[in-house]
């Protein structure tokens, strides 16, 4: 591990590749904490503003909720992010008149509208037990209650955060791909395992089912396990792991049929131990190489595979963020006046995808034990 170690850090594409991964997988963890908008799914819609370009900055006014909202704790947010207890009213400008607060509310690039707010009902939500007096409350609401906010990837047609839907989107991709790569493997392993072990009428069998699912189209495939599943977020995540098992299959029934005939297989049989200790101890730790390099191959395939369900709709539901479920939300925008809405998830998803398969093939030339240390 030393020796394939130093040849990986040769290898300068797999350290990038590597960096992205460590890099998404931070993001993916820490997304709602590092989002601008924390909210759950980032779904945070400001309709006024909908499809703006990137660094779009405005000025927005924050109204208490009627309703209170819970705090929520750390860990909670740290999963599914914290329900705002404000309501974001984007404003072109404002002052305050003795007890009043007037502003021009945004409404569309050529249109705003006057509106006139009490200042209890903007700093409380209702009026408070002991009120404070109007300069008290004015100098607190143009402090904490109206802000500027710059939209930096711009918004999507229903005003939310391009930027942190993509952010909160990390966890999906990253997702689809750990889960779908540990059923695929552990389905892919046994069976090919299995076959090249025993061969003979074994052989026969798996290769005849692993011919079967080959030969269905992988996408039709999915679809009918999405269908019989149900649309949702494990689902997705199920039906792509359940398609990406034949070809481990193939290449690690390769590997045991060349590892079989070796001497120290020889010599544990000749030793009396069993054939699930065989195969576990002493045939597939000598085909990790190829495990590691076709999990990371997987990883990638399931990302885009992912993406495509979601941009066809029978992936991740709304309004969970995915990345191809933003591009089919934006795609339109290509055409018209901001195709950075459909084109920023689309290049997250080249470069996640890129950085996976610079990274299998760089464990590839590193873990081959016939190169040069």
């Amino acid at each position: 591990m030393q020796s394939s170690w130093k040849r990986l850090r040769r290898n300068k594409g797999a350290v990038a590749g590597l960096l992205v991964i460590t890099l998404s997988v931070f993001i993916s963890v820490t997304a709602y904490f590092i989002a601008p908008d924390h909210t759950p799914d980032a779904n945070r819609m400001v309709l006024e503003i909908e499809g703006q370009h990137p660094g779009f900055q405005i000025t927005m006014l924050a109204m208490r909720k009627e309703q209170p909202v819970k705090a929520t704790a750390v860990f909670p947010r740290l999963l599914f992010g914290a329900e705002s207890d404000m309501t974001w009213i984007p404003i072109r400008s404002w002052q305050f008149r003795d007890s009043v607060l007037v502003i021009q509310r945004y409404v569309d690039e050529s249109t705003s509208r006057e509106e006139i707010y009490p200042l209890t009902t903007i700093w409380y939500g209702k009026p408070p037990a002991s009120p404070l007096s109007p300069r008290d409350l004015q100098a607190n609401i143009g402090k904490e209650r109206i802000f500027s906010r710059t939209y930096w990837l711009g918004t999507d047609k229903f005003g939310r955060d391009i930027l942190s839907r993509l952010i909160v989107g990390t966890r999906v991709s990253l997702g689809v791909g750990c889960i779908a790569v540990v059923i695929s493997l552990s389905i892919g392993v046994i069976l090919g395992a299995v076959a090249g072990y025993f061969k003979g009428r074994t052989d026969d069998v798996v290769m005849w089912l692993v011919n079967v699912v080959w030969s269905m189209p992988t996408l039709l495939l999915v679809f009918a396990l999405t269908l019989a599943l149900g649309k949702g977020f494990w689902q997705v995540f199920i039906a792509v792991g359940l398609t990406m098992w034949v070809g481990v299959a193939r290449i690690i029934r390769g590997q045991v049929l060349a590892i079989r005939e070796l001497e120290f297989v020889e010599a544990a049989r000749a030793l009396g131990y069993s054939h699930i200790r065989i195969i576990a101890k002493h045939i597939l730790p000598n085909i990790m190489g190829p495990v590691m390099v076709v999990a990371a191959g997987n990883f990638a395939t399931a990302i885009v595979v992912e993406a495509g369900l979601s941009f066809l709709g029978v992936g991740v539901q709304p309004p969970q963020p995915s990345w191809g479920l933003m591009i089919k939300e934006n795609y339109n925008f290509i055409i018209t006046h901001n195709p950075l809405l459909a084109l920023a998830p689309g290049i997250a998803i080249m470069l996640l995808v890129l950085a996976f398969n610079l990274l299998g093939n760089g464990l590839r030339d590193a873990l081959d034990v016939r190169s040069k240390i």
